[in-house]
C-alpha cells in the first residue's frame, strides 16, 4: 500500500485554489452519466449529496434514521467556526489554521486545515442564504462566542441548537433534489459492506432495516459520510446507533484505517448516574464562556450542598493552571484536569465522579434573562435529565467519550486509499490531528460536502477509465453471501448472553485501560482480554427473531460485532505510539506538571493500518507530517 496525499505544490495559502485550477473537470452534460452512492445524511453526507446532485451528478443517498433530519449531526450544541473576525479581535484565516494545528498537538496534515480555515468563510454565507438562523447581535449582525483553545470569538451559533439548524438547512437543499429526482433517498437502509472491483471502489451491499431485504447498489464512486466510532466505549455522547460498521467493512476491503487511538473525551458531559444507562448527554462547550468549573479544596467539602462552600474553599483549577485560556482551555486538557482533581478525592456528586459548572458569577454580572438567551434550552436539557435547576445551583458535569479523530486514511482529495473510495466528515482522519478543537466538527463536516468533494470527485471521474458497474457483476454476489453469511451466523448462535451485555463489557475495557489515561501494561491487558470476548461474543451471544424481518437486536449485534474486531485496532495503536498528544495521553509520557510530551522525533506520522486478513496483525503504514508554515513547539495553554 502507498500512501500518497496528492499534496499541491507552492505556498500554503495558495494550494487549493492552484489544485481547483490543475484539476481535471466533467462537461455538465457528462455528469449526467455518474452515478454517487453517498451512505449517511448528516452535514456532511446531506450537503455533498444535495451539492453534486445540483451540479448533476445522479445520486442516491442512504441513512439508517427514518430522515436525513434524524442524523446524529442533529445532537451538536454549540456553534460552527469560521474566521470571518466579525468581533474585531485579530482573528484570521491563518490563525484559525494555526489554532487548528495546535490543539490537534501537531498530529494533522497542514494542508488540509489550512483549506478548511479558508473555507469557512464560505460556509457562513452558505448557511445564511439557506436561512439558518444564527445568533444576531442588537444591530442584526451574526453574533460571535467563544469556545476552547481560542483566544478569539469565532464561533457561529443558534443557542444550543446549532447542529440541529445546520442540518436543516443542509435538508432543505437535499430535499430540493430529492423533489427534482435527482437524488434518490433509502432511508431505514444500512450499509453492511464495500464492493470493490479492479482496485476501485464500485458499489454496496445493504439491508433494509425494516423488511431484512438485503440488496446491492452500483455507483461510479461511493462516498461515506457515516460519523464516529464513539459507541465502541458503549457509553458515548453519540447517538445509540452510531457505529463503525462501514468504516470498518471499507477497511477490510483494503481501505488504510488511520490513528483510532485519537478519540476525544469531552469535559462538559451529564455524569452517569448507573448501569441503566446506554448513553450520555452532552452539556456544549459553549458553556463554558460563562459558567466556571471548580470543585472544593478539601475533600471534607465534597459532600456539602454547592452554595454553602464559601469561595475562599474553592479551586477553580482550570483558571488556576491555565490563567491564559481559563475555563476555555481545549478538551484533552480541560478533561483530564477533571479526572486529576477527582482521582484526587475532591470530586462531587453519586460516585464522587463530578465537578462544578458554575453560573452564579455570569448571572449576577449579566442577569438570568441574558444567560436564558443564549443557553435556554441546554439549561431545561439538564434539568429534565438531572431535576436540578442550574440558574440556582452549579450543573454538574464529568467527561465522556464524544468524537473521533481518527478514521480511514484520505489524501487531499479526500480519496481514501481504494480508488473512487471518498470519505468525509468524522469518518476521516484528515483535519484533527490528535484533539479536536470545539465547533470544528460542523465546519469540517460542511467544508467537506459543500465544497471540497464536489470539486474533488470530478477529477477522479474524469482521471477513471472503467467501466460502468452493474450489481450482475460476480464481485457483488460475493459480497452479498458474505452479508448473508454473517447474519446467519449471528442469528445461529443462540447463546445466553445479550448484545448490550457483551458491548457493555466491551466499552467498559476501553474505558478503563484505553480510556482519558493509557499505559503499556493496562493496554497489552485490554489485547488480551478483547478476543477472549470477542469468542465469547461469537460462542454465547442470543439473537432472537429472523432475518427477513425487522429486526433490530440483529442490526445492533452487526455493529457490535464489528466493534469487537475495531477495539483491538484501536488498543494496539494506542501501545505502539510511545508518546503522549492531544486525546492520546499515556501515563508513561508526560511532563514534570503532568501535560502531554510529544516525541516529535518518532511519531511526527499518520499511523495508517492496513488489513492483512483475519487472524493476521494488520500492517503499519505511515505518512510524515511535514510543516511549511508552522513549527511544531510544546503546546501550553498556561
Amino acid at each position: 500500500m502507498k500512501l500518497d496525499a496528492q499534496l499541491p505544490s507552492g505556498p500554503l495559502a495558495q494550494k487549493w485554489d492552484k489544485h481547483r485550477f490543475e484539476m481535471k473537470l466533467v462537461a455538465p452534460a457528462n455528469k449526467r452519466r455518474f452515478d454517487v452512492l453517498v451512505v449517511g445524511s448528516g452535514l456532511a453526507g446531506a450537503s455533498a449529496a444535495a451539492t453534486l446532485a445540483e451540479l448533476g451528478y445522479n445520486v442516491r443517498c442512504f441513512c439508517f434514521q427514518d430522515s436525513p433530519r434524524r442524523a446524529h449531526s442533529i445532537a451538536a450544541q454549540g456553534g460552527i467556526n469560521a474566521a470571518k473576525n466579525y468581533k474585531n479581535d485579530g482573528d484570521s484565516v491563518y490563525r484559525l489554521f494555526y489554532d487548528t494545528i495546535k490543539g490537534g498537538d501537531f498530529r494533522a496534515r497542514e494542508a488540509n486545515v489550512f483549506r478548511l480555515a479558508q473555507v469557512s468563510l464560505n460556509i457562513i454565507d452558505q448557511c445564511v442564504a439557506q436561512g439558518v438562523p444564527f445568533a444576531r447581535e442588537y444591530s442584526g449582525l451574526l453574533d460571535n462566542r467563544s469556545f476552547g483553545g481560542a483566544q478569539v470569538s469565532r464561533t457561529f451559533y443558534a443557542r444550543g441548537q446549532t447542529g440541529q439548524q445546520l442540518l436543516l438547512g443542509a435538508y432543505q437543499a437535499l430535499s430540493r433534489q430529492i423533489g427534482l429526482g435527482t437524488v434518490k433517498m433509502f432511508p431505514r437502509t444500512e450499509m453492511l459492506d464495500l464492493v470493490v472491483i479492479d482496485g476501485h471502489a464500485k458499489g454496496i451491499v445493504a439491508r433494509d432495516l425494516v423488511s431484512g431485504e438485503i440488496s446491492s447498489h452500483a455507483g461510479d464512486a461511493v462516498v461515506l459520510a457515516t460519523g464516529g466510532y464513539g459507541n465502541v466505549f458503549f457509553l458515548s455522547t453519540n447517538a445509540k446507533g452510531c457505529n463503525v460498521t462501514a468504516t470498518w467493512r471499507a477497511y477490510k476491503k483494503g481501505a488504510a484505517f488511520a490513528n483510532p487511538c485519537y478519540t476525544q473525551i469531552h469535559p462538559t458531559c451529564i455524569p452517569v448516574s448507573g448501569d441503566h444507562q446506554s448513553k450520555l448527554t452532552l452539556m456544549s462547550e459553549s458553556l463554558r464562556n460563562d459558567g466556571r468549573v471548580w470543585v472544593p479544596k478539601r475533600k471534607e467539602d465534597c459532600a456539602r450542598p454547592p452554595n454553602q462552600i464559601p469561595e475562599a474553599d474553592r479551586d477553580y483549577y482550570l483558571e488556576r493552571k491555565y490563567p491564559s485560556y481559563g475555563n476555555l482551555a481545549p478538551r484533552d486538557i480541560a478533561s483530564r484536569a477533571a479526572k486529576e482533581v477527582c482521582d484526587e478525592g475532591r470530586g462531587v456528586g453519586p460516585g464522587d465522579l463530578g465537578v462544578y459548572l458554575d453560573f452564579a458569577d455570569a448571572i449576577q454580572r449579566l442577569g438570568e434573562k441574558k444567560i436564558r438567551e443564549r443557553y435556554g434550552n441546554l439549561f431545561e436539557m439538564y434539568e429534565k435529565i438531572t431535576g436540578e435547576n442550574a440558574y440556582r445551583t452549579p450543573m454538574r458535569i464529568y467527561p465522556a467519550v464524544h468524537y473521533t479523530m481518527g478514521g480511514l486514511w484520505v489524501d487531499y482529495n479526500l480519496m481514501s486509499n481504494v480508488a473512487g473510495l471518498f470519505v468525509l466528515g468524522e469518518a476521516n482522519f484528515s483535519d484533527h490531528g490528535a484533539n479536536r478543537l470545539g465547533a470544528s466538527a460542523l465546519m469540517q463536516g460542511l467544508a467537506d460536502g459543500y465544497f471540497v468533494l464536489p470539486s474533488t470527485i470530478g477529477h477522479y471521474f474524469a482521471s477513471a477509465t472503467l467501466g460502468k458497474p452493474s450489481t450482475g457483476d460476480a464481485e457483488f454476489k460475493a459480497v452479498e453471501a458474505e452479508v448473508r453469511a454473517r447474519a446467519q451466523r449471528l442469528l445461529s448462535i443462540r447463546g445466553k448472553r445479550t448484545v448490550t451485555s457483551l458491548h457493555r463489557e466491551l466499552g467498559r475495557l476501553l474505558w478503563e485501560k484505553c480510556g482519558m489515561a493509557r499505559n503499556a501494561a493496562g493496554l497489552r491487558e485490554a489485547l488480551h482480554r478483547i478476543p477472549a470476548l470477542r469468542e465469547e461474543f461469537w460462542e454465547n451471544l442470543n439473537v432472537t427473531g429472523g432475518n427477513e424481518e425487522l429486526n433490530q437486536s440483529l442490526e445492533y449485534a452487526g455493529r457490535v460485532a464489528d466493534f469487537m474486531e475495531f477495539a483491538e485496532l484501536l488498543c494496539l495503536d494506542a501501545l505502539h505510539r510511545n508518546e503522549s498528544c492531544g486525546g492520546h495521553f499515556r501515563e508513561e509520557f508526560q511532563t514534570e506538571d503532568g501535560e502531554a510530551k510529544r516525541d516529535d522525533e518518532h511519531f511526527a506520522y499518520v499511523a495508517a493500518w492496513e488489513y492483512q486478513g483475519p487472524d493476521m496483525a494488520p500492517a503499519l503504514r505511515k505518512e510524515p507530517l511535514v510543516y511549511e508554515e508552522v513549527h511544531m513547539s510544546s503546546r501550553s495553554y498556561r
